[in-house]
């Protein structure tokens, strides 16, 4: 018999988010969540509404987990560290990359991370207009790579150098794919890490922002 002793809203959506840390958040339901917890799939709705609260309070978790950006440290090394962790905790929680801006009732957490970023852009003299296309353009950044990272058939730059030499290269006969096939080889000689793509990309973005403040 399923006991509801010792639940409560942190407890539920605790175990919310480790359910879809590991099997995804498209199979979680009330039903599960209860069965995971050992209670009633009724007594869940004493701590959550319905199945946007959970998710509400799900997402606000994530955002705990982000380092906002620090006041005492320039823009950039502010933004750049934020972006950092957002990707690491995104990889950590790869379910909650499609609902990072979805929510319509943001929790605490969400709303103070998201105040701590338009403080650092607007304090470093971005105006409200361009402190926007700076933070969207941000987002989709992190957000977008944190989505393909999570789809890659490998994890680390062994594994892809494994990869490419066994099941790329031999789809790229350099008679048809030259450039192709130089890439690999070339990548492979060189001992190309992917893991460094983020931060190239992240200082390329903030490099190109920096005018936008001084025109502000």
């Amino acid at each position: 018999m399923a006991s509801d002793a010792g639940l409560s809203k942190q407890r539920v959506v605790s175990e919310a988010v480790r359910l879809a840390d590991r099997e995804g958040v498209d199979g979680l339901s009330m039903r599960r969540l209860a069965g995971a917890l050992g209670a009633g799939a009724m007594s869940l709705y004493h701590y959550v509404a319905s199945k946007d609260d959970l998710l509400d309070a799900m997402i606000d978790i994530v955002f705990q987990e982000i380092e906002p950006p620090l006041e005492e440290a320039d823009w950039q090394s502010a933004m750049r560290r934020e972006a950092v962790s957002t990707r690491r905790v995104l990889a950590r929680h790869p379910w909650a990359i499609a609902l990072m801006e979805s929510r319509t009732r943001p929790g605490p957490a969400n709303l103070r991370h998201r105040e701590a970023v338009t403080a650092c852009l607007r304090k470093a003299g971005f105006s409200v207009l361009m402190a926007t296309h700076a933070n969207w353009l941000l987002n989709s950044y992190v957000y977008g790579h944190a989505l393909q990272e999570a789809s890659l058939p490998f994890d680390t730059a062994d594994e892809l150098a494994d990869m490419t030499e066994d099941v790329y290269l031999p789809q790229l006969p350099p008679d048809q794919f030259p450039f192709l096939n130089e890439s690999a080889l070339g990548l492979v000689a060189a001992g190309y890490d992917p893991a460094e793509e983020f931060i190239f990309g992240l200082d390329l973005v903030l490099a190109a922002l920096e005018p936008l403040r001084a025109s502000a």
